[in-house]
């Protein structure tokens, strides 16, 4: 993992099992934080056509932006299974799943998988506060 991890990462409460590298998803929020809070960097709130490349196409304007290549870098990086439980984790966070549901979110996630999800992920407005979300509720927090 590169230099520039912010803070520990504590698990508390449950005893649910995340396949993520802890430093990794923590590392993530505060890239995901750090490029959304950028002056310039528009994301639409909700795709203008269902086409799997929606994402790549709002995001070829930054693609040349360090903060975006490090966090694609990064998620590109992971395994397939890793991929999928962080769309899972950013979908849990959002409201679309509850923790119960946990198993279909991982499945679903795994139908909808693509080669784009580094793309996918970054495009999606508060996808930080999504992964925090699904984190405490998984029992994870980043301090």
């Amino acid at each position: 993992m590169s230099a520039g991890v912010s803070g520990p990462f504590i698990q508390r409460g449950q005893d649910m099992d995340l396949n993520l590298n802890s430093e990794t998803v923590c590392f993530l929020i505060a890239k995901a934080h750090e490029f959304h809070a950028k002056e310039g960097v528009t994301i639409e709130e909700s795709p203008t056509s269902p086409s799997d490349d929606w994402a790549m196409q709002v995001l070829a304007d930054h693609s040349d932006d360090a903060t975006y290549q490090e966090m694609a870098y990064v998620i590109n990086d992971l395994d397939p299974d890793q991929q999928i439980e962080l769309v899972a984790l950013m979908w849990l966070g959002r409201g679309d799943f509850s923790l119960d549901e946990w198993d279909l979110a991982l499945e679903q996630a795994a139908d909808a998988n693509t080669s784009h999800t580094a793309e996918y992920l970054i495009a999606t407005p508060l996808v930080s506060d999504y992964w925090q979300e699904g984190l405490e509720l998984h029992g994870y927090s980043c301090d």
